[in-house]
């Protein structure tokens, strides 16, 4: 049975109301510049994200598109961005996964001041890793990311993999209202202190309906990135086989299996390689799971195709590697407090011993080791070359995606084995996990959570690692 067209979340706001979807074709964002410099115009647009009776968005867009052009550069090269900034407001881009040199690493009141309006800054940055990456704004993030200010940033291999169509799918949810226009409330108390902005559309590149042609036989590489506020996503696929290649852009020394539901949390990315075993005629879907249901991200119309189904594919190369000497690795906590259900008592923000009354006054309610918001100290100093080990103690009713900027982690199993490496994990409910890095990128790095209402309600901290 085909996934339902309805991408409108039932119990949001009134624009449960659209009708059943529409197909359009899906415009191409992609540039395959590689040139010295490239730039980004930061600027409000309009694009059409419901459907054709319903008023065109406004957003914050990337070079007029609502996700901003897929950047695509090979692996060794450099990236050299100028960003022009003509929105309202300052901001900055961050470009997430990428083990870049701090300065350039985006993050305003760590790394640069932020851009100001009517303002230009050049990022310039060697791309050591292949793999699947994005970028996005790190400067008041719930509401500058959805507004549009996000894109995918694909460093390809230097021998290309044998796939018949390379896709980056930039899955994402809105929070529109009846009129298809963008809610502009992003300090709302429950949001800041539940699960986080949740939208009421689901997009696919942005848009409602999301179509890709293809053939029988067919082999894919999906790059599935998760630019969403703060929702998880429930992925499975109908009329697609194939193994997971790759987590937040490091390729896997052996691919796995694809299961039958794969979480994706915010700011996550996975590289699938899938079959198209749809037969001619039929379609095949990339879906999102919900309580009621399953709903259409992605469309394949298949064609009729000559091509033999292939063997199972080789691992992609690897990134260079940096390992991870447990034995020798330092430990430390980190404790996540708050948010609804579990109260803070109190925390300190600012250099100042607050009461949880008074943080919740601030839009303040989760803290780390019991400081609510960046400390001014880092939650951990590294020297080069060190092996940390984190225990994280999610001590709170809420999910939470944690990001480590600069590096990649693997996650210590209770064996002491590693996993595979990302720089996003997934905290559920209650949960206890230890990750481990080496420090081996001198900077200062945020690490926070990426549901983003929730860092801008207190989770965020920093490592430093000194040369």
């Amino acid at each position: 049975m085909n996934p339902s067209r309805r991408h409108v979340l039932a119990g949001l706001t009134a624009c449960a109301s659209l009708p059943a979807l529409p197909r359009f074709a899906q415009a191409s964002t992609e540039t395959n510049v590689e040139s010295a410099a490239h730039r980004l115009t930061l600027a409000p647009a309009r694009q059409q994200i419901a459907p054709t009776d319903y008023p065109a968005t406004d957003l914050w867009c990337v070079n007029g598109t609502m996700p901003g052009e897929t950047l695509r550069r090979t692996q060794g090269a450099r990236l050299v961005v100028e960003v022009d900034n003509q929105l309202p407001q300052a901001t900055s881009l961050h470009w997430h996964g990428i083990r870049i040199n701090n300065a350039m690493d985006g993050v305003p009141g760590v790394t640069q001041d932020p851009i100001q309006p009517g303002t230009r800054f050049t990022y310039d940055f060697a791309l050591p890793d292949a793999g699947t990456y994005w970028y996005h704004s790190h400067a008041q993030s719930v509401e500058q990311v959805e507004r549009g200010l996000q894109g995918a940033l694909i460093i390809e291999e230097p021998d290309a993999p044998d796939v018949d169509q390379d896709l980056p799918l930039v899955i994402d949810d809105l929070r529109v209202t009846a009129e298809a226009a963008i809610d502009a409330n992003f300090a709302v108390p429950h949001d800041l202190s539940h699960a986080g902005r949740m939208g009421n559309i689901l997009l696919c590149n942005g848009k409602m309906v999301a179509d890709h042609p293809v053939k029988t036989g067919d082999r894919l590489r999906l790059r599935l990135i998760n630019s969403a506020n703060a929702r998880i996503f429930t992925l499975g696929l109908q009329g697609l086989e194939g193994w997971v290649m790759a987590y937040d852009g490091m390729p896997l020394a052996t691919p796995e299996a694809l299961p039958d539901r794969l979480l994706l949390a915010p700011a996550q990315r996975v590289d699938l390689f899938v079959d198209v075993t749809a037969a001619a005629g039929e379609d095949a879907f990339l879906v999102q799971f919900e309580r009621d249901g399953g709903y259409e991200l992605a469309r394949f119309p298949v064609a009729s195709g000559t091509r033999a189904r292939r063997p199972a594919p080789s691992a992609l190369p690897p990134n260079p590697d940096f390992p991870i000497d447990l034995p020798s690795a330092r430990s430390v906590d980190l404790i996540t407090e708050g948010g609804a259900m579990a109260w803070l008592s109190g925390a300190r923000f600012k250099g100042e011993d607050l009461s949880g009354q008074d943080l919740a006054q601030l839009g303040q309610f989760w803290a780390f080791n019991g400081s609510a918001g960046r400390p001014p100290e880092p939650f951990v100093t590294a020297r080069l070359g060190e092996t940390i080990r984190i225990r994280m103690v999610n001590d709170t009713r809420f999910p939470h995606a944690m990001h480590l900027h600069g590096m990649h982690f693997s996650e210590v199993r209770a064996d002491d084995s590693l996993g595979p490496l990302r720089d996003t994990l997934l905290m559920l409910q209650g949960e206890t996990r230890e990750i481990a890095f080496q420090a081996h990128n001198p900077g200062d790095w945020l690490f926070h959570c990426h549901m983003l209402s929730h860092h801008a309600a207190g989770m965020g901290t920093w490592v430093r690692v000194t040369a």
